[in-house]
């Protein structure tokens, strides 16, 4: 009773449109009391309608009513505050617009805790209760509160919805079973959830096994990061240790080659001064003995003359400065400049070449995504394949868009090319391949080599699958088999006038499937392509490719 006390205390008191305690409160003309900015706000929605009317009992006002604030209420109101109120419990919390109603409450309804199946209604906790008590109703399902309870029942004869008709894949009731879903494949509801959840489990078995494929694979693609990372960061240590070396080398030969230079000019200028301070001293002597000759020459006593000549000091030796004085040539320092330069040539030659190698050196960060398994998956990585006329064998047909080639017996008048097939029917495609890209080759009659080859393959004796440049799965009406480098490879698998051809050039992955209702595995190559690559076709006598 002090319970139910509380709740009728919180309605007399509580606003009906935002459904708690009133603030402002305004009582219409009807007698109903709202929270001032409530009621304003829903008239304020009414002004087009020109006609105003009471939330709860519906009764119209013209003109629009001018509302004053109901003072008494207002302060019952504050005075219920600082009492306490206490806050309603939670089976007596109403239903709000997005709440499920109870569908037994009457007037203000009590926001619903489960919804019956069987009944296909939807409860409070307190009307709720004999699905507890009562044998007969413990015997239904009860769910979450749901707003879809309606969709249980058949619109045409009123009854829940208890079978399911697989032949029309919808739910039906007893009577649709026998009237207009009669002779169809039916079953209870439940037995088709069963299976139904079967198959859900089955799927979401699959889901999480790939999402675990998915970490892991995520997992391993951060390790190789983490290692390419490493990598590099080594490798740019390493450079720039050996860049330092080099540096530190080149300066100590330079210093080496300054102080060659210097101690060499040094010996050569002493060398030179030398020889310079012996012929200034000869010159000197020289100098003197021509004075003394030539104060003789003017001598007048004859016999002076004679007697003083051969009192005279002996013929000087040779002169220092003959051309037997090996003085080094002036360009001695110019040969040690172009040796240099020569030098330096050579190692600027090492370096570029060496250089190519390393920026040529590419660093294969991430591996090759997982191959497709579905024809579906496939497609996301298509490529369109057009042929290329100027390799086509002259006994090939090409259609205008290079979609399609066929064998002709008569040759076509194409013109001469350096890219053209000369000894065998076959044909490359334009497009260079390279990356991850897939495509079908349709075919009929006789026999036809699907191929992928480099563009460098013999134009004259370059058979598909005859060289180390070339791959070809060999289709015919009743086999299929491999061949690479003349090696020739059985292939099992179902036979189609349509095949797959998925090619992973980074991962070095080449596969072919047979295409129907299904994707099959024919073959694949794992190995390594050092050329981009491109699609090709050999055609055997009467039939075509497209």
């Amino acid at each position: 009773m002090a319970q139910r006390g509380v709740q009728l205390e919180r309605e007399t008191f509580s606003c009906s449109i935002c459904l708690d305690l009133l603030k402002d409160p305004v009582t219409t003309t009807c007698g109903h009391s709202y929270c001032m900015k409530c009621i304003k706000g829903f008239w304020d929605g009414e002004d087009e309608k020109e006609i105003h009317s009471c939330p709860q009992c519906r009764q119209s006002f013209t003109p629009r009513p001018v509302l004053l604030k109901n003072t008494m209420l207002a302060a019952l109101v504050e005075e219920l505050k600082k009492t306490g109120l206490p806050a309603a419990p939670a089976d007596l919390c109403y239903a709000g617009a997005d709440d499920v109603a109870c569908d037994v409450c009457t007037g203000r309804k009590l926001r619903a805790c489960k919804s019956c199946l069987q009944c296909v209604a939807s409860y409070c906790d307190q009307h709720l209760q004999p699905h507890y008590d009562a044998a007969p109703l413990k015997k239904h399902k009860l769910v979450e509160p749901s707003k879809e309870l309606q969709e249980n029942i058949c619109s045409r004869h009123d009854e829940v919805k208890k079978l399911f008709c697989r032949t029309d894949q919808q739910s039906i009731c007893y009577i649709c079973s026998v009237d207009e879903h009669k002779g169809h494949d039916t079953v209870s509801a439940a037995t088709e959830r069963t299976e139904r959840q079967r198959e859900l489990e089955g799927s979401r078995l699959n889901i999480q096994q790939r999402i675990q494929d998915g970490e892991k694979e995520v997992k391993r693609l951060q390790r190789e990061v983490q290692a390419v990372n490493g990598s590099a960061d080594k490798a740019v240590e390493d450079s720039e240790e050996t860049f330092t070396e080099l540096i530190r080398l080149v300066q100590k030969r330079s210093s080496d080659v300054k102080q060659q230079l210097r101690s060499q000019q040094e010996r050569e200028v002493s060398g030179v001064r030398e020889l310079q301070e012996k012929l200034e001293q000869e010159i000197s002597e020289l100098k003197r003995r021509d004075a003394e000759l030539e104060l003789l020459s003017h001598t007048e006593d004859h016999n002076q003359f004679l007697l003083s000549y051969p009192s005279l000091p002996a013929p000087l030796s040779e002169a220092t400065h003959s051309s037997s004085t090996n003085i080094r040539p002036l360009s001695y320092f110019e040969d040690v400049t172009a040796a240099l330069s020569a030098l330096r040539d050579k190692l600027q030659d090492v370096l570029r070449e060496e250089w190519t190698h390393v920026s040529s050196t590419e660093v294969d960060v991430l591996l090759s995504a997982a191959e497709p398994a579905s024809r579906a998956g496939f497609f996301t990585c298509s490529q369109e394949i057009t042929l290329d006329p100027n390799t086509a064998d002259t006994q090939l047909l090409l259609s205008e868009g290079g979609r399609k080639a066929t064998f002709m017996e008569q040759q076509q008048p194409y013109s001469s090319h350096s890219d053209r097939f000369t000894n065998y029917a076959q044909v490359l495609s334009r497009e260079s391949l390279t990356g991850r890209c897939y495509w079908e080759v349709e075919w009929r009659g006789g026999t036809v080599r699907v191929a992928v080859a480099y563009k460098n393959i013999s134009r004259a004796g370059g058979a598909f699958g005859n060289t180390d440049k070339s791959w070809a799965l060999i289709c015919s009406q009743n086999s299929y088999s491999f061949r690479y480098n003349r090696i020739l490879t059985s292939v099992s698998g179902p036979l189609s006038s349509r095949v797959g051809v998925y090619l992973d050039h980074r991962a070095g992955v080449l596969s072919f499937y047979s295409v129907s209702e299904t994707t099959t595995l024919l073959h694949r190559v794992q190995t390594t392509f050092t050329q981009p690559l491109h699609a090709g076709v050999w055609l055997y006598a009467w039939w075509s490719h497209s």
